[in-house]
């Protein structure tokens, strides 16, 4: 048997850790002496506190963990293995957007000597949103359940038998954005105007295109509301958008296009 601190120092773990791993029940020491409260730990757990690190370099939550150690089941252990791998490239593929950003960031401000021109960059004018005929689903979802989601709507499409346009997008409808739970509505253009469960009618649109991944979206809507701010209009609906250019036509992240909308109307 190891004392807390021995097997703090073999697996290279505080014993603050441990003292916590305690608490939640991921990691209860074998005995604890009941007159003085020292926690002993044999040596077989050595390899389940180091499979713990493991899966937490891997990025899974300590209650995720906490469930994975106790799976027996190989095809459960292999999917969420695999999932996490998948979770771990999108956010590979994000950070080398966002160093791109930043290098590009860098370059402008040193040329021009101010922090923010990248919020200038964008050009807005009035135009007439396309009539679209689409599929749709509406819920409270996050921005990571976006891929499940058109999942649900290209499964449709296959399964009715509908000709896809190639316009896709989303509508916001909430006042405020909660990245984890917003009430979004996903689309998928059609031909067939008697098969969509939507028309989505041409309206009058503050628009601009954004060019890149989607974490700086944010500074497209900027840019369109504080237009439609200075001009003397004001927001008339839920804003939309247009997947133009993206991953599915093999391109990078800093290729990507997309197209911003914010139904108008004069104040």
């Amino acid at each position: 048997m190891l004392q807390i601190g021995e097997f703090s120092n073999v697996c290279q773990v505080s014993v603050k850790t441990l003292h916590h791993y305690d608490r939640i029940g991921l990691l209860v020491p074998a005995q604890v002496d009941c007159f003085t409260g020292y926690r002993y730990y044999k040596a077989e757990q050595i390899d389940t506190m180091n499979y713990i690190k493991r899966l937490k370099r891997y990025g899974f939550s300590l209650e995720e963990i906490q469930h994975l150690i106790t799976v027996s089941d190989r095809m459960e252990l292999a999917g969420a293995l695999q999932k996490q791998k998948e979770k771990l490239r999108r956010k590979q593929q994000e950070m080398a957007v966002i160093l791109n950003e930043l290098q590009t960031h860098i370059a402008v401000f040193e040329r021009t000597g101010d922090i923010m021109t990248y919020q200038k960059g964008y050009m807005v004018e009035i135009k007439n949103s396309p009539a679209m005929n689409v599929l749709v689903t509406r819920a409270m979802m996050g921005v990571e359940e976006f891929g499940k989601y058109y999942g649900t709507l290209f499964e449709r499409v296959s399964k009715e038998h509908v000709t896809p346009t190639g316009l896709n997008g989303a509508r916001y409808y909430d006042q405020e954005f909660n990245h984890e739970s917003s009430d979004i509505e996903l689309f998928v253009g059609v031909k067939e105007k008697e098969r969509a469960d939507v028309v989505m009618e041409v309206c009058e649109c503050a628009m601009t295109v954004h060019h890149g991944g989607y974490s700086s979206l944010s500074e497209a809507y900027g840019a369109v509301v504080s237009w439609i701010m200075e001009n003397g209009y004001e927001i008339a609906g839920a804003p939309f958008d247009l997947y133009i250019k993206t991953q599915f036509d093999s391109l990078p992240p800093q290729e990507w296009e997309t197209e911003v909308y914010f139904p108008i109307r004069k104040k």
